[in-house]
């Protein structure tokens, strides 16, 4: 099976290196010297690893074959493509590949459908679940443990228990007035408090 491990971006310095996306949890494995990927676009592959390093916290890699700025500028959104086996896990028991869990069905805690993991994004902050509903529109959910509760792979489906207005905005929208509406409740408590006490003060 095909994995995308990691989008090119730009060069850095003079000597073919090249700044990199990284869309994996086993850089170390997936793009360690003598590793050799596929690309997309094609043509471009495939590529093997010479060396790479991190530098201010992105990795940067060099590729057999690519030697000055403008050979490594061309590289520039390409995506490297790993071969892994299907069956194989990931070392840590809450880390799962991308492939096991594409096409998950993301439930509530209660049962309710939410949609269906088309697509894992991998951002420097977070990992995102895209979900795409019924209707066909889609949703971002992260993936982080107080929001994706369970995993389970056997019943291929991921429980979710989302913040207000994760799923639908309205809600977002009604705990949003309702917020309003308590603070104010509030400060008209407080002031109504102060003159009640000021006469007893008088007195």
């Amino acid at each position: 099976m095909q994995l995308v491990v990691a989008r090119i971006g730009r060069a850095h310095g003079i000597k073919g290196e090249v700044t990199v996306e990284v869309r994996t949890d086993e850089p170390e494995l997936r793009l360690g010297p003598g590793a050799v990927l596929a690309t997309e676009p094609a043509a471009t592959g495939p590529l093997t690893v010479e060396a790479g390093r991190v530098h201010s916290g992105r990795l940067l890699l060099r590729f057999e074959g690519v030697r000055d700025r403008t050979a490594a500028e061309a590289l520039r959104n390409t995506l490297l493509i790993a071969e892994v086996d299907p069956d194989e896990l990931p070392e840590e028991e809450d880390e799962f590949y991308d492939h096991q869990l594409i096409d998950l069905d993301v439930v509530l805690a209660d049962g309710t459908g939410i949609g269906r993991i088309t697509e894992i994004s991998h951002l420097p902050s977070q990992d995102l679940f895209i979900v795409e509903r019924p209707d066909g529109s889609e949703v971002m959910i992260p993936f982080v443990e107080e929001i994706v509760t369970e995993i389970d792979l056997e019943e291929q489906r991921a429980v979710i228990t989302p913040p207000p207005g994760l799923i639908d905005e309205s809600q977002a929208v009604i705990a949003s007035s309702r917020d309003e509406e308590t603070g104010e409740t509030a400060a008209g408590d407080a002031t109504s408090g102060d003159a009640d006490e000021a006469p007893r003060g008088d007195a």
